[in-house]
């Protein structure tokens, strides 16, 4: 669902990030507050913080002039009916966003999408005042919402799956890395966020550590540069305090706010940060803390409210923890992490769900995933999910890769298949940090180039068309990947190039021998021997990729060209591609006899049969990829 033009329904802290953010994608925003002041009030805070940020060298006077004249502020509700969508981002009163969405309903036009950026609201709640339930859904964003790169896309049972899908696209368009969340009390980050604060507070109640002490451990524990009393101190006591009584009235006593959090909010005052660190308490407030939202975590899995690998994603992109609750469980082992599940359930009984001591009772790690496959029809989707590292390629990412690759292959009904990245990378190259522990053992660097060769071979020999939707950027093995894809299309926004002589070694994934044979020897030495990246235009004029298109466009360009590959004759489709293949390493004369042979087999199938009898019927042809029997 084609986006274009979108609405942005308050012009606070939360809402003003939020145009910026719309409008930096190239979106024409529409800002909306209910009077002139509180509008220019808004839209002064866009003005400054872009002010900054050229200020900082982050933005360019032009690049600040081009986003500005994308916004347009209003205090008329009716400047927003031709929005494609609106996104309401008012004051966190449960009557008030209802009133709001009930007046869009009527003012909007029908296809529009509505989104709302509630953090304590269900989705559904809001959208049953509509109309059309089926094109609402969540955004929520996090704090300050043009940096924090996460984003919630929030589901109802009754949010049509194309909407879904186009509120994903429009976060990763928008520079977010978005993970897909069912409506539920707190979505999924807030309720290990508060859990984790309120766990805090209530250490603190009983006496176990002062403030300091808890605060630096729970920096050292969770890898986070402030703690969960100054922490609040800075986002607000209300903030925190409201958030937990929303969530303890909707999930249950577990969540009702520390006995202190409720003086200080009452009070009206600020922790006081000052006082000693006492280490001999910290192992104390890491058990708690870790046991808490480790169990929080699980149950969200097991709620089915989010996957483990977006929870983790949501810990390390949204809270900023250095690694996710299920790393973490991973990293201890599970006789110590079932020695803090019994500290959790002696504390608070009935926290630890039976997901958690299922996976225990098997002894297996979690299963962290880098590597998604979806299966859309005939067209498989393939995301390279590591963005937390640029999609880098160590051992585990390549395994990975290979399983499903192998899945793909064996799937018959999938006739094209499209690999891409999430976030800002295609694949930013192989994992440093792994080449580097490896570095002292020449076997160990052989088994893994080997193992990179196999795989990109494995991509290059499947049957299926492969396309590759460059959204960012692709360099070192990450471009020797694209290159072992049929077709390459890049996003405007892509960076291509093969950067390993400037760390010493040679592209080792087939960059030196697949790039000659697509763009010649002299373009392939300028690129290696360089190590530059180049733009995605300048890809495309070389003949490095086939096409560039705007970022918006790139998975719906993607799909449509996988979809009309997906239409044609499967067996044909293998054979054509084996001939291709074939062209790059036989003389012509051994090529044309191989696509001979080719040609025939093709030529003894069902699928020729009907092509032929669907041309002369003049309807299209219903292919089987059927054997010739």
């Amino acid at each position: 669902m084609p986006i274009q033009k979108v609405g942005v329904v308050g012009c606070g802290l939360m809402g003003s990030g939020i145009a910026q953010t719309a409008a930096q994608a190239g979106f024409l925003t529409i800002v909306r507050e209910p009077t002139q002041e509180l509008l220019e009030k808004g839209l002064e805070r866009i003005r400054d913080f872009m002010a900054k940020g050229v200020e900082r060298g982050k933005m360019t006077p032009q690049r600040r002039d081009e986003v500005w004249a994308l916004i347009r502020g209003t205090t008329d509700l009716a400047d927003l009916a031709d929005c494609d969508l609106v996104i309401e981002a008012i004051t966190e009163d449960r009557e008030a966003k209802k009133a709001l969405f009930a007046d869009l309903d009527r003012i909007c036009k029908p296809e529009t999408i509505f989104a709302t950026n509630t953090s304590s609201f269900r989705v559904a709640e809001l959208a049953a005042v509509t109309r059309r339930p089926h094109l609402f859904g969540g955004l929520h964003y996090f704090f300050p919402p043009v940096i924090n790169k996460l984003l919630e896309v929030v589901w109802t049972p009754e949010t049509a799956p194309e909407v879904v899908e186009t509120l994903m696209t429009f976060g990763r368009v928008t520079g977010k890395l978005p993970i897909l969340v069912k409506d539920s009390p707190g979505f999924a980050v807030n309720r290990i966020f508060i859990a984790w604060y309120n766990e805090s507070i209530r250490l603190l109640d009983e006496g176990v550590a002062n403030i300091p002490t808890i605060d630096e451990t729970a920096c050292e524990t969770f890898g986070v540069t402030m703690g969960p009393f100054k922490l609040i101190n800075i986002s607000g006591v209300p903030l925190a305090y409201h958030a937990a009584v929303s969530l303890s009235e909707s999930i249950g006593p577990f969540y009702t706010p520390a006995k202190a959090l409720r003086e200080l909010y009452e009070s009206g005052q600020l922790w006081d940060l000052s006082g000693e660190v006492d280490p001999s308490r910290k192992r104390a407030v890491a058990d708690r803390l870790l046991a808490v939202t480790c169990a929080v975590a699980a149950r969200v899995v097991e709620e089915g409210v989010a996957t483990i690998e977006d929870v983790d994603r949501g810990a390390t992109v949204g809270l900023r923890w250095t690694k996710g609750p299920f790393a973490l469980m991973n990293d201890m082992g599970w006789d110590r992490v079932m020695e803090l599940m019994k500290l959790a359930e002696e504390k608070h009984p009935g926290l630890v769900p039976d997901l958690l001591k299922k996976q225990a009772a098997s002894g297996q790690p979690w299963p962290l995933r880098h590597v998604r496959l979806t299966v859309d029809g005939p067209v498989a989707i393939i995301t390279m999910s590591r963005p937390e590292a640029l999609n880098a390629l160590n051992a585990k990412v390549l395994h990975e890769l290979k399983e499903v690759l192998a899945q793909v292959r064996a799937n018959r009904a999938v006739r094209a298949v499209i690999i891409t990245g999430e976030g800002d990378a295609f694949i930013a190259g192989a994992d440093i940090k792994e080449m580097m522990a490896l570095a002292d053992n020449p076997q160990a660097i052989r088994e893994f180039t080997e193992l990179g060769q196999s795989v990109l071979r494995d991509i290059e020999t499947l049957p299926q068309p492969v396309i590759a939707a460059i959204n960012g950027f692709a360099l070192g093995g990450g471009l020797e990947l694209a290159l072992a894809c049929d077709i390459r299309i890049a996003s405007s926004e892509a960076r291509l190039g093969l950067p390993e002589v400037g760390l010493g070694i040679i592209p080792g994934l087939g960059g030196t021998q697949r790039t000659t044979r697509l763009v010649g020897r002299g373009v392939a030495s300028e690129l290696i021997f360089t190590g530059d990246p180049i733009s995605a235009e300048e890809a495309a004029r070389v003949g490095l990729v086939n096409r560039v298109v705007p970022p918006a466009q790139l998975m719906e360009a993607a799909r449509k060209m996988a979809q009309r590959i997906a239409s044609r004759a499967p067996i044909a489709l293998a054979k054509a591609k084996a001939a291709i293949l074939a062209a790059e390493r036989l003389p012509l004369e051994e090529g044309l006899a191989f696509e001979l042979e080719r040609a025939m087999e093709a030529q003894a199938t069902p699928d020729r049969v009907e092509g032929m009898r669907a041309f002369v019927e003049k309807r299209p042809p219903v292919f089987t990829g059927e054997e010739p029997r």
